[in-house]
């Protein structure tokens, strides 16, 4: 029997969390029992970085692993986040899961937040790129061979052109300096499609780019429904 604590990872779909993923994986002491995902159930997506279910889902099985997903209402106020997110957790700790991953990078109140949240339920929280360069890991995502799409920005900190683009050397080239590298204090979210960790892409294809809420949305459609709608 493995003497490995398991694990469940904040799961957003995008980069900094696929980077937690194979941090961990790649170290070995831990074992990864689930990735845990909140959706706002309204709008089948993924929330805050709108990516259809669909997608996640795709996304999960090319990893291989379990997803957990926290269905929430629109404009979730916090006390229902907390509840539904604490009942989730419950559940994985009946499971047998002691630790909770996840790929925060540097803002402390994100990461005091979180092991709040986790302490209520005795589970301990590890951040495995906690602290590293942000310009350092950038490099390192695109070098490894995973592939992104940006699928949100803030235009009150980025060009909504951005969004939609592949998250590769150009892209970073081309980002004002002011703009974290990983897009760490909101400026814009990511979905990994492709990556040393997935057992194969996840096929999809780019659509519109709109506005919704303040925020710009690319909205990526699994590519057997763009084949669909051309048929």
């Amino acid at each position: 029997m493995s003497d490995r604590l398991r694990a469940a990872v904040g799961w957003s779909g995008g980069k900094d969390s696929a980077l937690a993923l194979e941090a961990v994986l790649q170290e070995g002491r831990l074992a990864v029992g689930a990735l845990v995902t909140t959706v706002t159930d309204a709008y089948d997506r993924i929330s805050m970085h709108g990516v259809r279910r669909s997608l996640l889902r795709d996304q999960c099985r090319s990893l291989g692993l379990p997803l957990v997903e926290v269905a929430i209402p629109p404009g979730c106020p916090n006390y229902v986040y907390e509840a539904r997110m604490a009942d989730a957790l419950a559940d994985l700790k009946r499971d047998g899961v002691e630790r909770l991953v996840f790929g925060d990078l540097f803002l402390e109140d994100v990461r005091a937040y979180r092991e709040r949240l986790a302490a209520r339920l005795g589970l301990a929280c590890e951040f495995p790129l906690w602290g590293r360069d942000t310009r350092e890991l950038a490099r390192r995502f695109v070098d490894a061979g995973f592939r992104a799409v940006v699928v949100c920005v803030d235009p009150a900190q980025l060009d909504p052109s951005f969004c939609g683009r592949e998250y590769d050397a150009a892209f970073l080239a081309d980002l004002p300096a002011a703009c974290d590298p990983c897009g760490e204090r909101g400026e814009f979210h990511t979905f990994v499609y492709d990556g040393p960790i997935f057992s194969q892409p996840v096929a999809l294809a780019r659509g519109e780019v709109v506005e919704r809420g303040g925020f710009w949305f690319a909205d990526l459609v699994p590519a057997a429904h763009q084949a669909d709608a051309a048929g």
